[in-house]
């Protein structure tokens, strides 16, 4: 399973152009080669740039005969029940293209408060999506947990193991993630897709392929940043050069989950309990 070349870890974000000056809440990328320390990371101000820069590295590293680890901060799959619920399935890949026919992307806008919404009424209009980070009302979206029911599990397993982590329902606020996932999961559908038979996306396929998609959580392994830097840049070059020095016998054991369906956290230790 590994035998990778380069170590590609990004932080992910669901909000809207960031502008052209690097800053916190932001997308930042940072690549280690195998036993070499990462360069600086880079920084994106949208989705539309990374995406762009992702399928150029892609493309590069295949012609270069490298074999690829690409992480992303952000939930691969969501509790059980709720891909079959979606989509007739319960098969993550097709959620994330689901996601990825339905959401609209553009710098500075995207529908994912909305689609948060029509997703809820789905399922009575109390959940399982939560937190309108907008000022106009989304009808079934509720803005906080007052009058909220979930009708799925409100955190994975991984969650339940990785101490501090959020909830993949919530949509805005201290620690949210779930713009993250939304915005995000229609980027790793477009790259499957684009390098169709040559991606594998972990745990949910064999890693015999070249290019590999994980979910990472740096603060699983990260304390606070060094002062004066910014956080998310810190976190995925510390994360890159981490993985870019494992013994490839540790890395097979960490990468040797069976989580079929709400995906697992790259660094959680596969036999651990809730």
């Amino acid at each position: 399973m590994s035998g990778f070349d380069s170590f590609a870890m990004v932080d992910w974000s669901g909000g809207n152009d960031r502008g052209p000056t690097p800053c916190k809440d932001a997308i930042w990328i940072a690549v280690a080669r195998r036993r070499e320390v990462a360069a600086e990371p880079r920084y994106f101000r949208n989705r539309q740039l990374a995406e762009a820069w992702l399928s150029a590295f892609i493309e590069g590293e295949l012609t270069a005969g490298r074999r690829a680890m690409i992480g992303f901060d952000f939930p691969f799959g969501y509790p059980r029940g709720f891909a079959a619920a979606l989509t007739g399935r319960a098969d993550p890949l097709m959620l994330w293209d689901w996601f990825a026919d339905r959401v609209e992307d553009a710098p500075k806008a995207n529908n994912r408060f909305d689609l948060a919404g029509e997703i809820n009424r789905r399922f009575g209009g109390r959940g399982p999506f939560w937190a309108n980070g907008l000022k106009r009302d989304i009808a079934g979206l509720p803005r906080t947990k007052r009058d909220y029911a979930n009708p799925f599990a409100d955190r994975r397993r991984a969650e339940m193991l990785a101490r501090g982590s959020f909830p993949c329902w919530q949509m805005a606020g201290a620690g949210a993630v779930g713009g993250q996932v939304m915005m995000g999961l229609p980027v790793l559908a477009r790259l499957r897709r684009r390098f169709a038979g040559l991606i594998s996306a972990w745990p949910f396929e064999a890693l015999d392929r070249p290019i590999a998609l994980v979910e990472i959580w740096p603060s699983l392994t990260l304390g606070a940043a060094p002062a004066g830097i910014i956080k998310d840049a810190w976190q995925v070059r510390e994360v890159a050069n981490d993985l870019s020095a494992r013994p490839e016998a540790e890395l097979d054991r960490l990468l040797s989950v069976a989580a079929p369906e709400e995906g697992w956290i790259l660094g959680l230790d596969p036999d651990a309990r809730p």
